[in-house]
């Protein structure tokens, strides 16, 4: 029988940290989008969440902690770290450092990998649950490998329908944190967010390094096909073709049959926080094909065109 989506309310967050006491998983709400989550010191729960999402076991998750300290006991820390954090946490930035020798972190979630990808969430209910339990937890996505991520808690129980979920209303963010690679000569991106390069480099007083196409996945959202709809997309387009839904930025002349306008007045931030929950309504209609137009590749654009490249691949 499919289980309610549970409404904030101090029964359900005391609910919530049973479940995940008893290595269970938990919908949660984040800044960035929902995560599905779960003691990251648990194998069995953590295998749950690969089983459920039916991710590839190569692909690491993010251990998420109630503040800098409590990640700290669990990775090496080095001065870009403790810069980054200080600005940026808690926040949509993750963070890749090298584990402690007795790191404790379940080996299935950061697939056998000597590095940890770190993250101190914003969101108010992530942090509630987070301080009243005694370890951390991972939290990818709440939506099956490859498809698209869960912005509100509706997209959740659609995916998971079984799955106990608490409803924090949609996220402000939209998109998937910054990860940044701490453990190299020199900070490198490997997935765009909200935070961008010139933010991490001002924080820094350096420039970043490029990332390494082809180099090994220490962070999740490196898979050449992610986050991605049913039916095809068709990327920078300028004309309609038949039997093609719209997903339009800005003003335009363009006239579909099914259009959603990620910012009518082009804001790139609002385009982010509208992205998931467009491709998803659009998916569900019955066109054939998705039309996407033109979005700036710079600031937030540039996390939003790599969601849309991989969703097209």
């Amino acid at each position: 029988m499919q289980k309610e989506i549970n409404h904030l309310t101090i029964l359900a967050l005391e609910n919530a940290q049973k479940i995940l006491q008893k290595g269970d998983l938990v919908g949660l709400p984040t800044e960035t989008v929902y995560g599905l989550a779960a003691n990251a010191l648990s194998d069995a729960a953590v295998a749950k969440i690969y089983a459920l999402k039916e991710r590839p076991l190569f692909n690491p998750l993010i251990a998420h902690f109630a503040n800098t300290d409590e990640a700290k006991k669990y990775v090496q820390f080095n001065k870009w770290a403790e810069s980054l954090a200080k600005a940026f946490w808690p926040g949509p930035l993750t963070l890749i450092l090298e584990k402690k020798k007795e790191c404790g972190i379940s080996l299935l979630a950061t697939a056998g990998l000597n590095t940890l990808a770190i993250r101190v969430p914003a969101h108010p209910i992530a942090q509630q649950i987070l301080q009243g339990l005694g370890f951390p937890l991972v939290a990818p996505s709440a939506n099956p490998s490859e498809s698209l991520s869960p912005t509100t808690a509706q997209h959740v129980k659609t995916s998971f329908p079984d799955l106990f979920v608490i409803d924090g209303g949609p996220c402000t963010i939209g998109l998937e944190s910054t990860i940044v690679d701490l453990t190299g000569e020199k900070p490198a991106i490997l997935r765009p967010g909200l935070l961008t390069k010139n933010d991490i480099q001002k924080v820094l007083s350096l420039n970043l390094a490029d990332k390494i196409d082809g180099a090994s996945i220490k962070a999740p959202g490196q898979l050449k096909r992610h986050y991605a709809p049913s039916i095809p997309l068709r990327l920078n387009i300028s004309q309609l073709q038949e039997d093609e839904a719209l997903l339009s930025f800005g003003p335009h002349t363009l006239t579909a049959q099914k259009e959603i306008n990620l910012s009518s007045t082009g804001n790139l931030e609002e385009a982010a926080a509208n992205l998931f929950s467009a491709l998803a309504e659009l998916d569900s209609s019955r066109c054939k094909r998705i039309a996407v137009m033109p979005l700036p590749n710079d600031g937030i654009g540039l996390a939003i065109n790599d969601r849309l490249k991989r969703a097209s691949s």
